[in-house]
């Protein structure tokens, strides 16, 4: 390969790299509901690193898949079992493996600590978020990623 090709190709490599490492490890998300607000309002724009779970620390907000919550109240259904409905939301991480489980948070008898493997995922603004208060732990394999910025807004 010539010098002059080379000084071309070169960028044109580091360049494609790194677009490929974006799309894999990068995601944005929009804010959709006033559960995060203040730190967050409606339309608001986040970038998102996709990171394994051992990463993700009490007070990072995250996005998550939650499995959807029926109404409050509502009835079971007699069909048949539908499929796993999933949810993509934005929390903060109230707690971690081994943190005490926030007194808000659904928890089985005797239990302490949050469970190894979970998370505790809550909103910013708790009248208006459907968060572990509702659901109670989330399964740490089930976080996205961390919120590293804001694109717009927040």
């Amino acid at each position: 390969m010539t010098a002059p090709l080379a000084l071309i190709l070169m960028p044109l490599a580091a360049g494609a790299a790194t677009v490929l490492w974006a799309r894999r490890n990068l995601l944005v998300a929009t804010i959709s509901g006033t559960s995060m607000h203040p730190t967050h309002r409606p339309g608001d724009k986040l970038l998102v690193r996709r990171l394994p779970a051992g990463r993700i620390r009490a007070g990072d907000i995250v996005v998550a898949d939650i499995v959807a919550v029926p109404a409050y109240g509502a009835a079971p259904s007699s069909g048949p079992a539908p499929s796993r409905v999933v949810s993509r939301v934005v929390k903060r991480v109230a707690a971690v493996p081994g943190d005490p489980v926030p007194a808000s948070v659904p928890r089985r008898a005797g239990e302490t600590s949050v469970p190894e493997g979970c998370l505790v995922l809550l909103g910013d603004n708790p009248g208006q978020s459907l968060d572990s208060r509702r659901f109670g732990y989330v399964p740490a394999t089930d976080v996205v990623g961390k919120v590293v910025g804001a694109l717009t807004g927040g």
